[in-house]
């Protein structure tokens, strides 16, 4: 018969190790971000002048999530070179129906003809819009390992496991200049790390925070390609 001391001693060794690994996970769990910019025409902004951020969301197989869009738009509004930027929402109401997902202009051309409508030139110029940039991208997730088991019995209840997994957030960012109906630049993330999901009587997500990285790398650039920097 196993002796009391014996299974003590082996749960706190259990304890210890999946604690340990709770650990090392959470030193994992970094990101690694890409962000490049590729230029196609000069730019600038004067103090009087907004930008407008949208999502893309023709695709049927995903659309680019309007909490990512605010969270460029309001971070691109704050801090040192801080830029006037119009709600994607309060934009798209305002020039109702033209830049609701089934008829935004998909090209510079399509802008062109589209401010040729003395209604969306008024309403833009209202809102002193300089720049309309598109952000198209989304997070995966992939490499899913692992596996946690959880149970209730007479004495209470629980979960124990490990599990794992790749998220990777990819943007791209595209600059169209309103008065001259040309594209003048891309700007692309990719940031992308591994999350961890350990449990010992309770999960403990430990995440990585690949499209909050992506959000503050392509903000910081847009403002700088924005700005002319």
């Amino acid at each position: 018969m196993i002796s009391k001391s014996i299974i003590i001693n082996l749960v706190k060794s259990i304890r210890y190790s999946v604690l340990s690994l709770i650990f090392l996970a959470f030193l994992m769990t970094c990101t690694t971000t890409i962000v490049d910019e590729f230029r196609q025409g000069e730019t600038g902004i004067e103090d009087d002048q907004s930008i407008v951020l949208l999502g893309r969301r023709q695709s049927s197989d995903y659309e680019t999530r309007a909490d990512f869009v605010s969270c460029v738009g309001n971070r691109m509004a704050k801090g040192g070179g801080a830029i006037n930027v119009i709600p994607e929402q309060q934009f798209i109401d305002a020039l109702f129906p033209w830049f609701e997902p089934r008829t935004a202009p998909l090209r510079t051309r399509d802008l062109e003809k589209l401010m040729s409508e003395e209604l969306v030139a008024k309403k833009i110029g209202d809102f002193g819009i300089r720049y309309i940039i598109w952000l198209d991208g989304q997070t995966e997730t992939t490499d899913r390992m692992g596996s946690i088991s959880c149970a209730i019995g007479p004495g209470g209840g629980g979960c124990f496991g490990f599990g794992s997994w790749e998220d990777d957030s990819n943007f791209d960012a595209r600059v169209w200049d309103v008065n001259t109906f040309v594209s003048v630049g891309t700007v692309t993330t990719d940031s992308t790390g591994q999350s961890y999901l350990p449990a010992l009587v309770i999960p403990i997500p430990l995440l990585a925070r690949v499209e909050a990285n992506a959000c503050a790398s392509m903000a910081i650039q847009l403002k700088q390609f924005v700005n002319g920097g």
